[in-house]
């Protein structure tokens, strides 16, 4: 059941239908704090969803910068950002694990030493764009497993995650996740199988 009334006011009370508009109140905006979000999982490659909704994101305006640390792209890295809804930017490593065979980067210590070096240029850009604030949202994507191969210092991380610019959300993805790292998030979510 819906009540309604309809009131009619008399022109004679112009104090009801008139707006005083002479002591005009400034309302100031606060920036909404940003939360670091973690994705955890069993195993590699179950995060989609995160590239679908950074893809949703920068389609509703909001500024996204998706770094994927473990997966490499021919003629990629910091210089060769793809841009997509332009909103939406996508970097990868120049040189990653992801394109070649384990055994050959293990025995060839000019290739691993490249693989690193890519990995920390991409790690170092990430730190500056997390204390910019230019961004609405960070994807950092299998960082942990950057911190378990001790290509990344995770006490770096957590350094650079309490000085971020606090208004954007920082999400971060992987496995074996350190606890310290677990204890800063706001939100984390382990997926299953």
């Amino acid at each position: 059941m819906v009540n309604s009334s309809s009131h009619t006011y008399s022109k004679s009370n112009i104090d009801v239908v008139k707006i005083n508009t002479s002591n005009k109140i400034n309302l100031k905006r606060f920036a909404q704090n940003g939360q670091i979000q973690i994705y955890q999982s069993s195993y590699r490659g179950s995060y989609p969803f995160i590239i679908r909704d950074s893809l949703r994101n920068a389609a509703i305006g909001r500024k996204v910068l998706l770094i994927q640390f473990m997966k490499g792209g021919v003629k990629q890295g910091v210089e060769n950002a793809v841009k997509l809804c332009g909103n939406l930017t996508w970097v990868r490593s120049s040189h990653s694990f992801d394109q070649y065979n384990f055994e050959e980067i293990e025995n060839n210590k000019n290739f691993k030493k490249s693989i690193h070096e890519s990995t920390i240029e991409l790690w170092n850009f990430c730190k500056k764009e997390i204390k910019s604030g230019e961004n609405d949202q960070i994807i950092l994507d299998e960082i942990f497993l950057a911190i378990e191969m001790k290509i990344i210092d995770k006490d770096d991380l957590i350094s650079t995650l309490e000085n971020r610019f606090i208004s954007g959300d920082v999400i971060l993805t992987g496995t074996d996740i350190p606890k310290d790292l677990l204890l800063m998030a706001n939100q984390i979510t382990e997926l299953r199988s």
